[in-house]
């Protein structure tokens, strides 16, 4: 029987060596498949029950079994596209395919969860985010009023292109920095820094438009910027100090400040109100004015119904900080207000004109008007036993009884704008290829020899 046997444990040596070659094949064709995972070759032994002595016992055929090369993270890769995704460490993306039906001209989406890591992801025309396998990617939708995901269960990704509505402003953040003595204005004396005053400013109220050129030479710029009403209609303001008070003994300086009512032919300034100074260029107090109110905090002013450029607002709450650093005093040499920064809370309607994953896996999209929406958080699985997920087409895997459950609270990062390439190496796949084909020929060799040995057994007889 030993000849016999050796010729069957070369056969088995035969298969086991095809099974490698099949999966290096296997792995060199996909070396470009992004998220493909190769397969590597084990190879383990039968022995035979020859004997219970070990020295009568004989070496076996073998067999060779496929191992899954799952965790081993690929090579990622940049790219230009913003939807592309790479997980770096472990986890993969749910996702599930469409069936042959459509409800509504919307695709019907199979039950069955599928996990992946081919990050190629693009965006349809219909809205979905599907990678080249043609699986659709699936994740949380993110509650717009508290911003945390909502559900249990991930569902498909759908990208609707309704616009965001207008939001009309309610307020606007002001910092700036104004001079102790406005030097560039016309009605200061260099020789007598106390005596510059704004005439027009003392007499308090709005600046007629008739004045409007006195003014702007007695008052210098606060900043402009733009404020949007409920219909989303961009409004300039424009904003000027004029000093209406110098110090002297225990008198603080006083600025008044004033917006522009654009196209009012009554007046061209409102006053909003006055802002006094201490010794130390700090605020220590406000005072409305004839076009605004000291509002609820005491740190800023209440604009008061405004038409400004033909369009009305209403309640805008124009804060100076927390602090008083946010509009301070100081004795700049130029004469102007400096460190001016405004920021409101309001912007017109705008429609989606871009996607991005940011760092936290989560899908956001950017609008006309230069807003921006958290829109979905993307979930990655992981499993206890990764090794043991079924693989499907399309660089996919499924779920089976030994790779235990997905878990959707853990897993690693993901990368925008990359993807992960294959794990195969085709330098490594070579080295495997000629040692799988010198064992293949080394088996056969053995098989040949066999053969003649039988011949010469049975020419003994003849």
């Amino acid at each position: 029987m030993g000849i016999y046997g050796a010729i069957n444990a070369a056969v088995s040596g035969l298969s086991a060596q095809s099974t490698a070659l099949e999966n290096i094949a296997g792995n060199v064709a996909n070396s470009q498949t992004i998220g493909y995972k190769r397969l590597d070759t084990t190879f383990s032994d039968l022995v035979s029950g020859g004997g219970a002595k070990q020295s009568s016992q004989v070496a076996g055929t073998t067999f060779a079994t496929s191992r899954a090369t799952n965790s081993s993270q690929g090579d990622i890769t940049d790219s230009d596209v913003d939807t592309y995704m790479a997980i770096n460490g472990d986890g993969y993306f749910v996702v599930t395919t469409a069936g042959g039906t459509v409800v509504d001209g919307e695709p019907a989406f199979n039950d069955t969860n599928y996990y992946t890591r081919a990050g190629d992801f693009e965006l349809t025309d219909d809205g979905y985010l599907v990678n080249s396998s043609g699986y659709y990617l699936m994740g949380f939708e993110i509650d717009e009023v508290t911003g945390n995901a909502s559900g249990d269960n991930p569902g498909v990704i759908k990208i609707y292109d309704t616009p965001i509505p207008a939001l009309a402003s309610t307020r606007i953040d002001y910092q700036a920095s104004l001079p102790v003595v406005a030097t560039s204005l016309a009605g200061y004396d260099a020789g007598d820094p106390t005596s510059w005053l704004s005439p027009l400013a003392i007499a308090g109220g709005n600046i007629s438009a008739a004045n409007n050129a006195d003014f702007v030479s007695e008052s210098i710029s606060g900043g402009t910027i733009t404020v949007f009403n409920a219909n989303g209609t961009p409004q300039d303001v424009n904003v000027r100090w004029a000093k209406s008070v110098n110090a002297a003994g225990a008198t603080e300086d006083t600025w008044k400040m004033y917006i522009s009512t654009g196209g009012d032919v009554t007046n061209s300034w409102y006053e909003i109100g006055s802002v006094t100074y201490d010794a130390t260029g700090a605020v220590s107090g406000l005072t409305a004015g004839a076009q605004g109110t000291v509002n609820g905090d005491g740190n800023g002013f209440t604009l008061g119904a405004l038409t400004v450029n033909g369009v009305t607002t209403n309640g805008i709450d124009l804060r100076f900080g927390s602090g008083s650093g946010d509009l301070a005093q100081y004795a700049d040499p130029d004469g102007r207000a400096s460190s001016v920064s405004l920021e409101q809370n309001g912007y017109a309607s705008g429609e989606i004109v871009g996607l991005a994953i940011d760092e936290a896996g989560q899908i956001v999209a950017s609008y006309s008007n230069s807003q921006t929406r958290t829109l979905y958080d993307i979930p990655l699985a992981t499993f206890e036993a990764d090794h043991d997920l079924r693989r499907v087409n399309g660089s996919g895997f499924a779920e089976t009884p030994t790779s235990g459950v997905p878990d959707l609270t853990r897993g690693g990062a993901i990368l925008s704008n990359a993807v992960e390439l294959s794990n195969a190496d085709i330098a490594s796949e070579f080295s495997k290829l000629i040692v799988t084909q010198q064992a293949y020929s080394a088996n056969s060799r053995v098989i040949s020899s066999g053969d003649e040995m039988l011949d010469e057994a049975l020419n003994m007889v003849r």
